[in-house]
């Protein structure tokens, strides 16, 4: 950790279990505190809505630095969902960054944030709080932070592989030199937090939508993806219909027929029932306080705020997967002529223009572009939307069942299995797959464009969950990591995410009315590209990162 990582775990240690940190999105005893100038810890945690506050960052503020740019940059650009040529992302489309890129560090930091911060919580809230306070709502309190831990901690292990298990982040303050863990040792932990937070959080009571804050049955669904990527598919089936017997969360849209796919990502429609777990940003309009993804991906002039950088353009491959009706293209990507009334609705709607052309694709990313602040109520502003950021959401755990009850066969006909993921494929305007393929190929025209690489396949590889993932989770900071778990849990040798990526239409196009496509702008990947490089000033600082990981001693 680096100095400014230090500085803030010291900083976090003292003041930050007292989430001062406005967030919003919530109802307004979610934000109910003390007034700052009173507070001490030794005489805070006298009440319930003092206990509650201890992690209202977590919501939000902590989360900043990878939703602004580094999460997508990651997850997106190298996956072949997004292109961009901004300098400080473009290493990640063509596999080319380094340790001293700028979107690696401002990941790292902010993940060991979210943990610094629910590390805070953790250690201080047991021996601080007022013993009148009643042991489930302290306990619901550290079932919260465990869980935002060990979302953070997916998040890491996942971007970078081994990395340092941090219980306390005041041990480190004065040595911050520590190992890195093995990844199943990672997984361990991440599964103790999640148990914790799946049996101390308060399951989710819903009158019309949710309050943001995390329930039961956030853990369990969240549980079911760490399963899942063990590829423990038993308990990663148990999970997911633990969640779906629960009642907590129903698929959105499906029993009101005016609300579609598109209204989940409109600020007005915050918490809704498909909403699992969700970043609350602020409605103050204030940088650093609200949403920063829609600046990054609005086309110009949409705002109204003085953003709106089509950063990020929908490549050719993730555009030519939907398929006619596909309800989700359009509430995803913004193609040319596309209407969206929730836009610039004084005048009526808004157009995205013919003569448009993001990084060369003709699109733009709708998902999370809400629009001016007049067109949410008022709130919001510059780098600052309202709108929530999905960290999981309820379809997810049908796709997750579907590739549960799979069990790593290549097909299936199981009726339970096609049920899930029919559920999702119905809410979007598709008809039912009679069958789930895993590993089948078409004809690859691609194959036969000039100057493709020799490791182009002749044929192309089709996966029915991991094209529906994608579709479903397009820029949600999810489809990455998919391809990084393509060819099982822990490994270092990938060969079918790469013959994944060698077939992906990464270029661009002319500006003909109708567009000539250049071909596939084709990227070399290797097996060592599927973790990214520490941070240089994460290493600087503690060289025992670059060392072999040293198994963890549990507590």
């Amino acid at each position: 950790m680096d100095f400014k990582m230090r500085k803030q775990i010291k900083f976090l240690t003292t003041i930050a279990v007292l989430s001062v940190i406005t967030i919003s999105g919530c109802k307004k005893s979610f934000f109910d505190r003390t007034p700052q100038s009173a507070i001490t810890i030794d005489n805070y945690y006298k009440s319930v809505s003092e206990v509650q506050a201890t992690t209202n960052a977590l919501y939000s503020v902590t989360w900043f630095g990878w939703c602004g740019k580094s999460g997508w940059a990651i997850t997106d650009l190298a996956a072949g969902n997004g292109k961009g040529s901004s300098s400080d992302i473009v290493n990640f489309f063509n596999f080319s960054v380094t340790s001293g890129n700028s979107q690696l560090e401002s990941a790292w930091n902010a993940l060991f944030t979210v943990v610094a911060q629910a590390n805070a919580v953790i250690n201080t809230l047991p021996v601080k709080v007022d013993p009148g306070v009643d042991k489930a709502v302290v306990n619901n309190a550290l079932g919260e932070a465990r869980l935002w831990r060990a979302l953070a901690y997916f998040h890491l292990v996942r971007t970078f592989g081994p990395v340092p298990i941090i219980e306390n982040s005041a041990d480190y303050i004065k040595d911050y030199q520590v190992n890195t863990a093995p990844i199943p040792d990672i997984y361990k932990f991440m599964v103790n937090d999640l148990k914790f937070a799946e049996a101390n959080l308060t399951p989710m009571i819903r009158s019309g939508y949710g309050t943001g804050r995390l329930s039961s049955g956030s853990a369990s669904a969240l549980l079911s993806k760490v399963y899942l990527y063990m590829q423990d598919y038993t308990n990663a089936r148990l999970e997911a219909q633990k969640v779906i017997s629960s009642g907590e969360f129903k698929l959105y849209g499906t029993d009101i027929t005016s609300k579609t796919y598109n209204d989940l990502f409109l600020t007005e429609n915050n918490n809704n029932e498909e909403s699992v777990i969700a970043l609350q940003w602020a409605k103050t309009g204030n940088y650093g306080e609200g949403n920063p993804q829609q600046a990054a991906f609005a086309f110009n002039g949409i705002t109204t705020t003085g953003d709106g950088y089509s950063l990020l353009a929908p490549t050719y491959d993730l555009q030519d997967l939907y398929q006619s009706g596909d309800k989700r293209r359009k509430a995803t990507i913004m193609l040319p002529g596309d209407f969206y009334p929730e836009i610039n609705k004084v005048n009526g709607g808004y157009t995205f223009p013919l003569t448009a052309n993001p990084a060369d694709v003709h699109a733009a990313v709708k998902k999370y572009v809400v629009g001016s602040p007049a067109d949410n109520g008022g709130f919001g502003g510059r780098q600052a939307a309202a709108n929530n950021t999905y960290m999981m959401r309820y379809s997810e755990v049908y796709l997750i069942l579907a590739e549960a009850i799979m069990n790593g066969a290549s097909a299936s006909t199981d009726g339970a299995a096609l049920s899930a993921i029919n559920k999702v494929r119905n809410r979007a305007g598709l008809g039912d797959l009679t069958i789930i393929n895993r590993n089948y190929t078409v004809p690859n025209p691609a194959a036969a464009v000039a100057g493709a690489p020799a490791q182009t396949p002749a044929r192309l590889i089709v996966d029915d969950i991991l094209n529906e993932r994608r579709r479903e989770l397009a820029f949600e900071n999810d489809f990455w990591f998919d391809l990084g778990r393509l060819d099982g849990f822990n490994t270092t040798n990938h060969p079918r995410a790469i013959a994944l990526i060698a077939q992906q239409d990464r270029g661009g196009a002319n500006n003909d009315v109708v567009p000539k496509r250049y071909g596939n702008g084709y990227v070399t990947i290797t097996n060592k590209d599927f973790y990214f490089l520490y941070p240089a000033a994460e290493t600087n600082a503690n060289p025992k990162l670059l060392l072999p990981p040293v198994p963890y001693a549990f507590k």
